[in-house]
């Protein structure tokens, strides 16, 4: 019981402080400025909530501190069943209240007609929600969760519960809140009045539905034409990537090591450096296009420049990402179930079409979605070679920042385009819903895998060798790129970009970092070591509570997660745009609106991730731990997070590397002040500087590898062993049981 009363009088503690020690509004110079110091509490733009209400006349925030006093007075109420009632419904009233007000109330005044009509026109209105409102929005959170812990909800565990109502929150606010806001918004007007005649001329834009290139022969609609080369893109990954994992289970390739190696490229390489390469591959300028016109007196043209072009940079880019998605899935159909096969006369081609090839159906699925989702979400490649065929996730940028400035037309791409990969999301589990693919059982299985007909063999190695010859020539453009003076026009040595980029001085005895990129870089490397260990923390602890705790809606829960994989990070960006650039959250242009971004951008693989280790765990750790009074959070520390280190690891590398690499939703949310590496090398590609930029990209690529080693080297000493002491636990005493073991 005092358990309870300490951690809700913290909660409440907190409650105060919000409306009490903080400024209730955002602060123009960031709060941990401490600017505001020397305002506070006097001045309304640094005045706590109680000093807004009783000298500034914001009245409306008399109901949510109402609200907390009266979560203050049900401490005291000794019935554990009724203070659990008048907490969770004091804490969802003080979240409802919080949210209704910061919603309804603008800078000008009322947002909403009919609350106007009802109260009547205000005199002024209020800036964004600071540091003061959202403490106390998660406050009401936390005493909601203690609340519905009180009255029995599982078993009371108010870490369990807290954890939970903090997720939901957190998913909702960043998450569901943006895209809803960006479906709002497509039917709004530059001042935010209802406006629907964007929405109904965009959405029937022949330029966005058009099929004139299967009836009439002139060019399809952008929506079409991402569609078919998503389609395209995912299969032709796929299908390389199932090349690649029988080449690297089913036959005895020498350098199958090497083959694993480019699976880390795409993985650490900036999205748009595939198409620089492609650029300097073949461009009018590049080294075949030129060979060939010297050759043979082909003349320089321009067909890399479209959807031909983009379809190759992104099958190169995704393939070795299918790979990883398929090789686990070829490596664990079951050796038995082929040689049942061959047992009853079955050959080797029949076998692989009717046995191997279905069971790996779910990874096949995967990959294609991955694949589709990857490529409609791509702007970095579409931007480098699109040229005048734009795609969804370009012209939606376009739509933002060029002279269009139209964005209700942003808003409709960005719903055609989460139409699509939702679509595609939904399919793919409907098709593998109700079905069992298990073949790795309890029972032993040291047989053989049975070995590829000699046809698809065949065909295995004449697809994987010369692309995987191709990808290495490509990607050792990259690294040459970065030392040519001049592409095609001078191709003499020179360190001359790397220099410009990266150049460091010594001046009055301290270091001056003089290059143009070492801003952009240091703040890609403060705002991904933030964001990673936020999202390994969100995404492990989320996995926890799907892996070990049963509760109402878990189902529910995790696919509302996982269903944020499906949405494109172009959408990301537009949505964070609309939602996060007005009250009552406005943090665009900060680190803030980056790190959650990202936190919440790469969450569901954490999860993920999360999932498959834990589910290794047996639940009989679990339940010895609370057995010996340990709580959830004392068995989470203690317990499960040392044998989780592997799974910390990969969430921290891959967390981080997705942070410094992203393009598609940070080109919207970058600014002045914090402009991510991505975003910066975009403009010196746009300014025809692949120079520099390459050296950027490959300065990146080498701090990806060092940050991926020293994990890697940190994980490499882990080794879980058993020794043999069954004599020395016979000799040893047997201690008495104590209730502190825990």
């Amino acid at each position: 019981m005092k358990t309870h009363y300490r951690r809700l009088d913290i909660a409440l503690a907190l409650g105060l402080a919000a409306f009490v020690l903080l400024p209730w509004y955002r602060i123009d110079g960031g709060f941990f400025g401490f600017g505001w110091l020397s305002a506070f509490p006097e001045e309304p733009v640094a005045a706590p909530g109680l000093v807004q209400i009783a000298s500034f006349g914001k009245w409306w925030l008399m109901l949510p501190a109402l609200a907390m006093m009266v979560a203050a007075a049900a401490r005291f109420i000794g019935d554990p069943a009724r203070r659990g009632s008048f907490l969770a419904w004091t804490g969802a009233g003080g979240i409802v209240v919080l949210a209704l007000q910061g919603l309804a109330i603008g800078f000008s005044g009322w947002n909403w007609t009919v609350s106007e009509a009802l109260f009547g026109a205000l005199a002024e209105g209020q800036p964004s929600m600071g540091a003061g409102a959202v403490l106390a929005a998660l406050v009401f959170v936390l005493i909601f969760a203690f609340g519905i812990a009180e009255r029995g909800v599982m078993k009371g565990d108010a870490f369990v519960v807290s954890a939970i109502s903090l997720l939901v929150f957190l998913v909702a606010v960043f998450v569901f809140y943006p895209v809803g806001s960006m479906l709002v918004g497509a039917f709004q007007d530059f001042d935010g009045s209802f406006n629907p005649e964007g929405f109904t001329r965009n959405i029937v834009d022949p330029s966005i539905w058009s099929l004139d290139c299967v009836v009439g022969g002139g060019r399809c609609g952008i929506a079409w034409r991402t569609f078919w080369l998503a389609v395209m893109t995912a299969g032709g990954s796929t299908i390389l990537g199932l090349a690649f994992a029988l080449l690297a289970t089913r036959t005895g390739f020498r350098y199958k090591r090497s083959l694993r190696l480019l699976t880390v490229l795409p993985i650490i390489t900036p999205p748009f450096v595939v198409g620089l390469a492609l650029t300097l591959l073949f461009g009018r300028s590049g080294v075949i296009t030129e060979a060939l016109s010297t050759l043979i007196g082909v003349e320089p043209g321009r067909w890399l420049y479209g959807l031909t072009g983009i379809w190759i940079a992104q099958v190169l880019s995704f393939t070795p990402i299918s790979f990883l998605v398929l090789i686990g899935v070829v490596e664990g159909v079951s050796p038995s179930m082929e040689e049942a096969s061959q047992t009853l006369r079955a050959d080797r081609w029949r076998t692989f079409w009717r046995i191997s090839l279905p069971l790996m159906k779910p990874g096949l699925a995967n990959a294609f979605l991955i694949g589709f989702i990857e490529s409609m979400a791509d702007f970095g490649n579409p931007l480098v070679l699109g040229g005048s065929h734009g795609v969804l996730s370009t012209e939606i940028f376009f739509a933002v920042v060029g002279s269009q400035n139209d964005p209700s037309r942003a808003a409709v791409l960005a719903i055609i385009l989460l139409c699509f990969t939702l679509t595609a999301f939904l399919a793919q589990r409907f098709w593998l819903s109700g079905k069992n693919f298990a073949t790795v059982t309890g029972k032993g299985d040291s047989g053989a895998h049975a070995a590829l007909p000699r046809t698809v063999s065949i065909a295995v190695h004449v697809l994987v060798i010369p692309w995987a010859l191709f990808t290495l020539v490509v990607y050792g453009m990259i690294l040459v790129g970065g030392f040519v003076r001049t592409w095609g026009l001078d191709n003499s040595l020179t360190l001359a970009h790397y220099i410009k980029a990266f150049s460091v001085e010594i001046r009055d005895g301290g270091i001056a970092w003089t290059g143009v990129a070492w801003n952009s870089f240091w703040t890609t490397m403060e705002i991904a070591l933030i964001s990673a260990p936020l999202t390994a923390a969100v995404g492990l602890l989320t996995a926890y509570l799907i892996v070990r705790q049963r509760f109402a809606g878990r189902e529910l829960f995790e696919f509302a997660l996982m269903m944020s994989f499906a949405i494109p990070g172009t959408v990301i960006g537009i949505s964070y745009i609309m939602a996060f650039n007005l009250p009552p959250l406005e943090i665009t242009g900060s680190a803030l609106i980056l790190v959650a971004c990202f936190v919440f951008r790469n969450m569901p693989v954490g999860v993920r991730g999360g999932v498959a280790a834990m589910s290794q765990l047996d639940r009989s750790l679990d339940e010895a731990s609370l057995t010996l009074r340990a709580d959830s959070f004392r068995t989470i520390r203690k317990v499960i997070l040392p044998l989780l280190r592997p799974a910390i690891t990969a969430a921290l590398v891959y967390s981080f590397v997705r942070a410094v690499t992203s393009i598609s939703a940070v080109i919207f949310l970058v600014s002045a002040e914090y402009n991510m590496a991505t975003a910066y090398i975009v403009g010196l590609v746009e300014n025809g500087e692949y120079g520099v930029a390459i050296a950027y990209s490959s300065m990146l690529i080498v701090v990806m590898i060092s940050v991926i080693a020293g994990f890697q080297l940190v994980v490499g000493e882990r080794r879980l062993r058993r020794e043999n002491r069954v004599q020395a636990v016979a000799r040893a005493p047997v201690p008495l049981p104590q209730e502190k073991t825990a």
